[in-house]
């Protein structure tokens, strides 16, 4: 494990409770000295304004690089070029680059897919941003067949996507599998595990079924039964070492870093990195 890169995303905060409790989030994470701390951008951008006041907000408090997302799902062209310019003139240097959730209504962004927007920003913007996109080492769960999701991945790649974050997965050979077979295509870019801490069932389950992420089901059966008992502490602990467990075989078999899911909460996230002797404490 030499020197593995951290990063922390968040989304932004709706209110005024949310926004104390994501300082106080951040502040912590922020001392662990990671590379870089990334902001989501809200289904069919319902989120805009606020995510870019936060991105800015994170560098002007803790001085770590932050990374905004950028999604297809905006209004057009125009704002989608206002927005990067803002970027550009702020001194935002690195973007996550997504097609985004589309609106609960349904409709389409700007561009169909993220490929379109990497080409989009290298086009008009050069090499002023690091770009980070997306992959799915299980299954993206709208992509027809496996072999779908790595030509899509491979395009985005040659598009002009610098790195990639994958979606949270438990199961550490889903990853190795992945990484093996975007080498054999010639992807020779950073894939940096996306790690989402287990601290309850439901909210788990959920975001699961909505991205397609499988929970094995020794770990669904454990957890669930523990929250149904109102046993959390058995629950956080049994969470945190499974995914101190995941992160440890991730780094030991050469994954380039860590990117955890914060869903704005600090304490899972600091033990795991405790546990794996990363970051400063």
């Amino acid at each position: 494990m030499n020197n593995p890169q951290l990063s922390f995303e968040f989304f932004p905060p709706k209110n005024e409770k949310q926004q104390e409790t994501f300082e106080r989030t951040r502040d912590r994470l922020a001392a662990l000295k990671p590379a870089y701390m990334s902001v989501t951008f809200g289904a069919g951008g319902s989120t805009r304004d606020r995510t870019r006041d936060t991105v800015l907000g994170i560098r002007e408090a803790t001085g770590v690089e932050a990374a905004p997302h950028i999604s297809c799902m905006s209004e057009d062209i125009d704002s989608i070029r206002d927005l990067l310019d803002r970027y550009r003139d702020a001194g935002i240097g690195r973007l996550v680059v997504l097609r985004g959730d589309r609106p609960s209504g349904g409709g389409t962004g700007v561009f169909d897919h993220a490929v379109d927007l990497v080409r989009f920003i290298r086009e008009h913007y050069g090499d002023r941003f690091h770009i980070e996109v997306a992959c799915y080492p299980e299954h993206h769960p709208e992509s027809p067949t496996p072999r779908a999701d790595l030509e899509h991945f491979r395009a985005k790649v040659e598009a002009g996507a610098n790195g990639a974050i994958t979606q949270y997965f438990f199961n550490p050979e889903s990853y190795f599998r992945f990484v093996d077979e975007v080498r054999a295509e010639g992807v020779e870019i950073p894939v940096v595990p996306g790690i989402m801490p287990i601290t309850n069932y439901s909210g788990l389950a959920r975001f699961s079924r909505m991205c397609g992420a499988e929970i094995p089901l020794w770990i669904a059966k454990r957890i669930s039964a523990w929250e149904e008992d109102g046993d959390l502490d058995s629950l956080r602990e049994f969470g945190e070492d499974v995914v101190s467990d995941l992160c440890r075989r991730l780094l030991e078999g050469g994954a380039p870093g860590l990117h955890f899911y914060t869903l704005n909460r600090s304490r899972a996230c600091l033990a795991l990195c405790r546990n794996l002797g990363l970051g400063t404490h």
